[in-house]
């Protein structure tokens, strides 16, 4: 029992660490239904029935048993996890520390059985097939830890973000919570993709599935699909990434350096991406046993997986299709006027999916992509020749005049379009920029004076370890002594910087994740600030050709829909909108 107790300190932290070990255990025994009761925010009970494959009478006992599983029968099984549990710690753990008792009956038997607390055998019991496992008055034995409780509201809090994780790991699960007699949840079983973005919305929000494009992307036997939230969806901090490896829950720093990465382009600063990502790799490659609570995994080809998220979370936010993916038709602009960009090279744009909804600011977005999956099968024409034809319109549309020297005001086949055009023309500036730093191999510059760094040995091991990258990167690095790295080289375009403390940042980074951005950033920063100044400025007079230049350029360049710190570039009133703006129609 006080070996059951010490584990307990590790699996079982509150109620909602209970709720989520009972959960995992019904959805490994095949479960299709799960009914949550909760009384007083968990602490004085928590009841989860399930419909399992159940527990045979004479296993009952042995279910509350230290390091009993039968998930888990040799090392291979252990080497490639597949089920949510399996150490055998949670029920023994939880039963230490509550009153605990559990009722089973499998498909074999006529009738269930019922074990509860420290009784020597089962008794039978009424129960159809399936489990159900009750915990009441949790820690009432050890009340020091019961004081680390919180109030009923905030215990509550932590066992409905279990449960949102759960409804959003397993689709085809339904669920019913109620708390204190009265029902909070209930969710059908989604079996197909409008019925997962039914369940996402009810999870998420319907403001999420309206402002989220759809993730799907396979390579070299790694698998991603999801769901991530447009640049103007963000939030002011990270409360709604879901991230599931394997169907597992996980919380894993270097994914979400991966994702954030993706997005640095597009957000302000202090703003987090909001997303429901499934990863899916061979079990094998991905460690889970790493922590009693499971939230932590290991990758074995980490910046495999770290590079192919990245690539495919960037992808999906340009709006471009995945390599190998067919063209799709060429738009061609109007004639580029003087002192606006020439058109960026073409660009495929990727499929993506609305979520459902009409009105969310985000939707302008998806429509402007998926309208350029479906470009006219004539060429584009200035606003004088479509008069004229029977032409489509571009999804941007054709610029009708200028307000304030600010803003373009343009008109597509939906109603009025107005853009920013210095925040457009900056990223389409900045978009060109990077394309062309990126086709030039690196200069690097010698140090007049090169600049010595201490460092750990665990620093040291990893510049040695990647001292590949390191020359990729423009940084060339020698080892001088135990502990000391000496910077003889660093990239041209950065020979201001603080080499050491480039250094350092990258090596931290390689230290903790496996990989550095941090010379990318950087150029990305100095490059941003080059777009800015070099971009059109306020109060500059455009020709109606050069403002159509403009936004056919818009149309062409990944990542338009923000500026390079994150702000929209433009935006759409409908004619519904318009009209409602004067009481037409009432």
């Amino acid at each position: 029992m006080l070996a059951n107790q010490i584990a307990a300190g590790e699996v079982v932290e509150r109620p909602a660490s209970v709720l989520k070990e009972l959960l995992e255990n019904s959805l490994d025994a095949g479960a299709r239904r799960l009914d949550i009761d909760l009384d007083q925010g968990g602490v004085k009970r928590i009841q989860v029935r399930d419909d399992g494959c159940g527990v045979p009478c004479d296993e009952l006992a042995l279910a509350l048993a230290r390091h009993a599983t039968s998930k888990i029968s040799s090392l291979e099984d252990l080497e490639q996890v597949a089920t949510l549990g399996f150490r055998g710690e949670a029920l023994a753990s939880i039963a230490s520390v509550s009153r605990l008792s559990i009722t089973s009956r499998t498909a074999a038997t006529d009738a269930g059985w019922r074990l509860a607390g420290e009784a020597a055998a089962p008794e039978p019991a009424a129960h159809p097939v399936g489990t159900t496992i009750c915990v009441e008055d949790l820690f009432y034995n050890t009340p020091a830890r019961r004081k680390f409780l919180r109030t009923e509201r905030t215990e509550l809090s932590h066992l409905e973000e279990v449960i949102r994780r759960l409804a959003l790991s397993r689709f085809d699960i339904g669920l019913q919570v109620r708390h204190n007699g009265r029902t909070l949840q209930q969710l059908r079983a989604a079996e197909d993709r409008a019925g997962r973005g039914r369940r996402v919305a009810a999870v998420c929000g319907d403001a999420f599935l309206d402002q989220a494009v759809e993730l799907e992307s396979e390579r070299n036997g790694l698998v991603v699909w999801g769901w991530i939230g447009l640049p103007t969806y963000s939030r002011g901090q990270p409360d709604q990434q879901y991230l599931y490896v394997n169907g597992r829950m996980v919380r894993d720093r270097m994914v979400a350096h991966a994702v954030r990465n993706a997005y640095r382009d597009v957000l302000y600063h202090g703003r987090h991406p909001a997303y429901v990502i499934y990863l899916e790799v061979d079990p094998a490659m991905v460690d889970v046993n790493v922590h009693p609570s499971k939230q932590e995994v290991r990758f074995r080809e980490s910046r495999q997986v770290y590079d192919f998220l990245r690539h495919a979370v960037e992808q999906a936010i340009a709006g471009v299709r995945p390599e190998g993916a067919p063209a799709p038709v060429s738009l061609q602009s109007a004639a580029p006027a003087s002192g606006v960009a020439e058109p960026a090279p073409q660009q495929q744009p990727m499929r993506l999916h609305s979520g459902g909804g009409a009105s969310a600011p985000g939707l302008r977005q998806q429509a402007f992509y998926q309208a350029l999956q479906q470009p006219p099968a004539a060429p584009l024409r200035t606003a004088e020749q479509l008069a004229d034809s029977a032409a489509g319109m571009p999804p941007l549309g054709f610029a009708l005049a200028q307000l304030k020297g600010i803003y373009i005001l343009a008109e597509n086949d939906n109603g009025l379009v107005l853009v920013d055009m210095h925040a457009a023309h900056e990223r389409i500036t900045y978009e060109r920029m990077k394309q062309d730093f990126a086709d030039a191999a690196v200069v690097t510059q010698p140090l007049l004076v090169p600049v010595q760094v201490s460092v750990s040995e665990r620093e040291l091991r990893a510049a040695e370890a990647h001292s590949g990258l390191l020359r990729e990167l423009g940084l060339v690095v020698e080892q001088q002594g135990p502990q000391l790295l000496v910077v003889r080289e660093v990239p041209a375009i950065l020979r201001g910087a603080d080499a050491e403390s480039l250094l350092r940042d990258i090596l931290s980074d390689l230290v903790e994740h496996g990989a550095s951005e941090r010379v990318e950033a950087l150029v990305e920063d100095l490059l941003r600030e080059i777009a800015c100044h070099g971009s059109v400025r306020a109060n500059r007079q455009l020709s109606v050709p050069e403002m159509n230049a403009l936004l056919r350029d818009m149309e062409r360049t990944e990542r338009s829909g923000q500026c390079n710190h994150g702000r929209p570039t433009w935006t759409a009133l409908g004619l519904a909108e318009l009209d409602g703006l004067f009481l037409r129609g009432r």
